[in-house]
């Protein structure tokens, strides 16, 4: 297969996802292989929850629609525009390998703490021209494996390049493995000698001034609430000036209040407000929302935390030498290469995570 043929493959499916949204589940006569699927991938959006608690249909549609929109050719071609094949270049290079090429065999162990978390790396394995053996999350074990159905029907090739995983993930050239800061530990010795990247916990940062509009407040509670803040991306920390009010914060945020009628969710407002105030922790809360003053970056889910600041500069300063914690950090142009309110869970095709650059990591890797 060539460059233009996996293109073509993930630009059908963008357009397939395309079809599926909260609002309606609309068919186009355009799409190819709806008979086979269209039905059947709409039962299992439906279904996602009763699999993983926190897969409601609304976040799942979430996912769908952020896939949809980046699997467009214009995105696809911007992307794999940084690499070239002349491996020598400046830039980073491709090596699409045709068919006479094997690639490298890439073992994927994916999260599953939002819907389809690891569709990045499955992406940068094929596209980049290699063969993906994935063991799935028991917490996501149907999405993807159904999405990788679809890009065979498009293209029956890629049924050699796609391996799902039971039990022990063998006969690997390099792997790709997400879990926490323990299971990181785990899989540094155990791929020790192998090509890797090991992604940990990171968490992500509002940095505030007092001078953000309704309008941005409220886009930051998307960046806190959406997947009930269990993504990477999901802003745990505010980092505000002495002497802030949060009233503006907490009249913004109330759009979002609705977050507390999950079960799954009003369990941890529960059980985490208990446990603050039992250790006669200072709260601020607004039933559905706790929020406490912290130098952690990771809070536990239905709460963020806080931290004064007295000058920017040291803020900047924190954030370049704890960079390793962070994931992105969302302000208003406060911090450079800040993300705007609202967009932490909307990352382009070209946005790694962990800033390791995936694609640059299967070229270079023997």
């Amino acid at each position: 297969m060539f460059e233009n043929d996996k293109k073509r493959c993930f630009i059908e499916l963008g357009k397939f996802l395309s079809q599926f949204s909260k609002e309606k589940n609309r068919i186009n006569p355009d799409v190819l292989f709806n008979e086979p699927f269209f039905e059947d991938f709409v039962n299992l959006i439906q279904l996602s929850q009763s699999h993983n608690g926190w897969y409601t249909p609304e976040n799942v549609y979430f996912s769908i629609q952020s896939w949809a929109k980046a699997l467009t050719k214009e995105n696809l071609n911007k992307w794999l525009s940084a690499y070239s094949f002349d491996c020598t270049s400046a830039t980073l290079s491709i090596n699409y390998q045709d068919d006479n090429k094997k690639g490298k065999n890439v073992g994927l162990i994916l999260a599953g703490n939002i819907p389809l978390v690891g569709f990045h790396d499955f992406l940068s394995v094929l596209i980049s021209g290699n063969s993906v053996l994935i063991k799935t999350s028991s917490n996501d074990q149907f999405l993807l494996p159904f999405l990788a159905k679809y890009l065979i029907a498009i293209e029956p090739e890629l049924s050699n390049k796609i391996t799902f995983v039971e039990g022990k993930l063998e006969n690997f050239d390099a792997v790709i493995a997400t879990g926490s800061n323990n299971t990181a530990r785990y899989f540094e010795y155990y791929f020790k000698d192998k090509p890797s990247i090991i992604r940990k916990n990171r968490n992500s940062v509002a940095v505030l001034n007092g001078e953000e509009t309704k309008e941005q407040l409220i886009a930051l509670g998307e960046d806190i609430f959406r997947y009930f803040g269990l993504g990477c991306r999901n802003v745990s920390k505010l980092f505000v000036p002495r002497g802030y009010s949060f009233n503006a914060f907490f009249e913004a945020i109330f759009e979002y209040q609705e977050v507390i009628h999950y079960e799954k969710y009003a369990n941890n407002y529960d059980y985490n407000k208990a446990v603050f105030l039992m250790s006669n922790f200072k709260l601020l809360d607004n039933g559905f929302l706790t929020i406490k003053e912290d130098t952690s970056y990771a809070s536990p889910i239905s709460s963020i935390f806080y931290e004064f600041y007295e000058n920017l500069e040291d803020i900047k300063t924190r954030l370049e030498s704890e960079s390793e914690q962070i994931q992105c950090i969302v302000s208003n142009n406060l911090i450079e290469n800040s993300i705007d309110f609202g967009e932490t869970q909307k990352p382009n095709l070209w946005d790694y995570a962990d800033n390791v650059d995936t694609i640059s990591f299967l070229l270079t890797t023997k």
